[in-house]
């Protein structure tokens, strides 16, 4: 009896270990399948992402981006593709064969106002216009997944909402644009994602490398504009007047005591005037002068401080002159927040691409991005995909004139990807 128990106890061991093998088996499959998919568009990725780079349009100016985005969407057998959604965003859903859940990625499209001056093939035809933050990348990637993820429809638990976003930059002065204005447009609603993942190039990370924040990721930003008026007077007289440059100059060195002072020093933040403007002439003491800067930190609770102690310390120093101010904060971002539970969740398929030590974890930026707008909504996952090449010499700053990428990046990120949201599919499914 005791024989046949233990018999009867290994056959139900080794058939359980055979059932709990065949998910990785399946999977390793269809892992080999998205990377021979992605291998075999390799050539295409590349000229597709040329193409945008040679045709770089601004923040709700990327008409032509658009136009080339929903055609390739269309061609691949997309169930809805939208246009004009946030003036030039469009949104594609692909459905899969077996029922599921919602699951969204994010490609943003505007390039920046940058001369390109490399010496390449598929230089900036627009002048004074270049993709020198990566989105041509980004837009390249989320096609290349649309293309690969298209032929697989009958292994799709749910559906696939991809996102191609205008304006992340942030829109013209008085336009409304960006992450903001699609979700208010309806970019989230029918259907409505359970969670959205999106990427970054870097090229402070090697290629074949990803950088995974959990938690903070990149800061909040938001533009201000402060303006100090005082009095108008002749500049030998200054006593009868209120001198605005004089109280503007206060402020700048008081506002610094914010970040020094003011906040715990273990909280990342950043206030920084980056223009000042004022006067007409040079013996007449103006009665305004106009400062511009930004203020990041990764920190919601830092954030909303700060913005107080900037309104108190600006109303202390203008009032000792007898002077006054007025501050207004523009183009918000809150802070891209990964959501921990989906970036513990993930990571196990991303190591399974990559492999374990080519996931790093680089220390969360003061730069921002308004996909943190989308994680205000739904749980988001926003990493950054190694660009980087230094045998090559590839290792310029996104917003500079130098900016390029190793195009074998391209590639490595349409695996990715397209691995990424098939497995939270499969995990979610009911």
């Amino acid at each position: 009896m005791r024989k046949k128990i233990i018999v009867v106890a290994l056959a139900f061991l080794l058939t359980g270990s055979a059932l709990f093998a065949s998910e990785p088996s399946r999977n390793a499959a269809r892992e080999q399948q998205i990377a021979a998919a992605a291998d075999a568009i390799k050539v295409k990725l590349i000229e597709t992402r040329r193409d945008f780079h040679m045709h770089p349009e601004l923040s709700n100016r990327e008409e032509r981006t658009a136009r080339v985005i929903a055609e390739r969407l269309r061609a691949l057998g997309f169930d809805d593709v939208k246009t004009g959604v946030g003036k030039y965003g469009v949104v594609g859903v692909l459905k899969g064969a077996k029922p599921g859940p919602v699951v969204a990625v994010r490609a943003d499209m505007d390039a920046l106002p940058i001369q390109e001056n490399l010496d390449v093939p598929y230089k900036s035809k627009n002048a004074g216009v270049k993709h020198a933050c990566g989105h041509d990348v980004h837009m390249t990637v989320g096609l290349g997944v649309a293309e690969v993820l298209s032929k697989m429809r009958d292994q799709i638990a749910g559906t696939i909402k991809f996102i191609f976003q205008p304006a992340e930059e942030g829109p013209p002065a008085g336009e409304e644009g960006g992450a903001g204005l699609m979700i208010k447009e309806g970019a989230l609603d029918n259907p409505k994602p359970q969670a959205i993942f999106g990427l970054h190039v870097m090229p402070t990370i090697e290629i074949g490398q990803v950088g995974v924040n959990s938690g903070a990721a990149m800061a909040s930003s938001e533009k201000f504009i402060i303006k100090v008026r005082g009095k108008k007077v002749h500049g030998a007289y200054p006593h009868d007047g209120i001198d605005a440059v004089v109280v503007a100059a206060q402020c700048v060195t008081a506002l610094q005591t914010i970040r020094s002072r003011r906040i715990d020093t273990q909280e990342p933040l950043v206030i920084t005037i980056g223009s000042i403007h004022g006067g007409n002439r040079f013996n007449i003491i103006t009665d305004e002068v106009v400062m511009e800067g930004t203020m990041r930190t990764l920190s919601e609770q830092v954030r909303n401080n700060a913005q107080q102690m900037m309104h108190d310390t600006l109303k202390g120093v203008t009032a000792a002159f007898g002077a006054s101010y007025e501050l207004e904060f523009a183009i918000p971002n809150p802070v891209t927040y990964n959501d921990p539970k989906l970036v513990e969740e993930t990571l196990p398929i991303m190591k399974r691409i990559l492999g374990d030590a080519n996931i790093i974890s680089p220390k969360p930026q003061m730069g921002a991005e308004d996909f943190s707008k989308f994680q205000k909504v739904i749980p988001g996952f926003f990493y950054f995909l190694g660009v980087a090449n230094r045998s090559k010499g590839i290792t310029a700053m996104v917003h500079t004139p130098e900016f390029d990428v190793d195009e074998a990046s391209i590639g490595i990120g349409v695996k990715l990807m397209a691995n990424v949201l098939l497995d939270y599919l499969d995990r979610h499914a009911k």
